[in-house]
């Protein structure tokens, strides 16, 4: 993630003018543009869109910016790919302090919000990571839209626990594993990309809100065709 970050911000930045790279802009749209591929529409049909979207660092802590987080994501990588939706994504629970086991309340907003993306058909099928069977049950049990899968981490089982099996297969979730690490992108380590890429930049003044990872795949063959990342950050007035 670091090393495309910097190539990305290194490659903008070489191309921008002296005098639009100020500190006095709110909103820096960092893209390039010969390294992202729009779908064909005529192929649409023959590929999956998929997405898992992690919420960064001190944005999980604001309620208020969850929704909006999550809504930008999507259309961004909409408008990125030139699709209309997504076919699915999973969402990583936010990062919670240690001792505090993630609540049910803690991932409402959030799904709240998928769910409405799912209800103006902006997304397929939504789902979730790193729940265990309780954390699982209780978001099934109250969400209007049901999770479809649930991703489980193989640094912390070899083997699925059972009894999350179970319930996954009664209520037919899929459980599929990943092998992410707890935090993919600290704020420090983008402040520190950020400082690297680009001249004259207060690093330390922008802060990462939402990193979404996408991947294209060919359903007939099961091949990735394209695959990359989409971050937001804003900058702290403060």
């Amino acid at each position: 993630v670091r090393d495309c970050i910097q190539k990305t911000l290194t490659e903008w930045s070489s191309k921008i003018s002296q005098d639009q790279n100020q500190e006095t802009l709110e909103v820096l749209e960092c893209t390039v543009a010969q390294a992202i591929e729009k779908i064909n529409p005529e192929e649409r049909d023959e590929l999956k869109v998929s997405a898992k979207l992690f919420i960064v660092g001190s944005n999980s802590s604001s309620i208020g910016s969850n929704s909006s987080s999550i809504r930008d994501a999507v259309d961004l990588a909409c408008s990125a790919l030139g699709v209309a939706q997504l076919d699915s994504i999973i969402i990583a629970p936010p990062p919670v302090e240690d001792g505090i086991n993630l609540s049910l309340e803690y991932l409402q907003p959030y799904w709240k919000e998928l769910e409405n993306l799912v209800q103006n058909k902006k997304i397929v099928a939504i789902g979730t990571s790193d729940l265990d069977k309780t954390q699982l049950e209780q978001l099934y049990l109250w969400a209007q839209v049901k999770p479809s899968s649930n991703q489980v981490n193989l640094a912390s089982c070899c083997v699925m626990p059972p009894d999350l099996t179970a319930f996954a297969k009664e209520c037919d979730i899929q459980l599929l594993t990943h092998n992410d690490p707890k935090e993919l992108l600290c704020e420090a380590s983008f402040q520190e990309v950020l400082q690297e890429s680009i001249q004259n930049v207060k690093a330390n003044k922008w802060i990462p809100l939402w990193l979404l990872r996408y991947s294209v795949i060919v359903k007939s063959r099961g091949i990735i065709k394209s695959k990359g990342y989409i971050i937001q950050a804003k900058r702290n007035a403060s």
